[in-house]
């Protein structure tokens, strides 16, 4: 059943303004402490310092777009547990978090020059995708809880 928005309805909901403001407050404390703790949370006191920020650099950006990934799978059913239902259904959500997926690959791993970002090792990949994955369940936690 398709429900469209009435005059008095507002577009964005209280569920989506306290989903956005926990998701935004989550990777503003995530970036900063990266930004200002990086080189020492990711171990990079024994390379250069040109190197070293670069590698947090990368990592700063790469953690933003991996959590903007997870994000977009809450956003999907902001007042729903299972967020994952019918994603197998909607080939242009599943399209365009595929193409996200490989391009950030793409720029992070083969585009240093133009993009100025350098490799990561997989272990900041990883990095990257828990600190995504943190916050996916922390809100599921925090709906788990709700519904209960």
């Amino acid at each position: 059943m398709i429900h469209y928005l009435t005059i008095l309805e507002p577009l964005i909901t209280n569920i989506m303004w306290r989903n956005l403001l926990i998701q935004a407050l989550y990777q503003v404390g995530v970036l900063l402490v990266l930004n200002f703790r990086g080189i020492n949370i990711l171990h990079l006191k024994d390379v250069s310092r040109e190197h070293a920020n670069s590698v947090k650099n990368t990592m700063i950006f790469n953690t933003f777009v991996i959590c903007q990934i997870f994000n977009e799978f809450n956003a999907r059913k902001p007042d729903e547990i299972n967020v994952f239902r019918g994603v197998t259904k909607n080939y242009l959500f599943t399209g365009i978090i595929g193409i996200t997926v490989v391009l950030q690959i793409i720029i992070v791993e083969f585009l240093g020059k133009f993009t100025d970002t350098v490799r990561l090792d997989w272990q900041l990949w990883l990095a990257s995708v828990i600190i995504g994955i943190l916050r996916w369940v922390q809100l599921l936690i925090y709906l788990t809880r709700s519904f209960i």
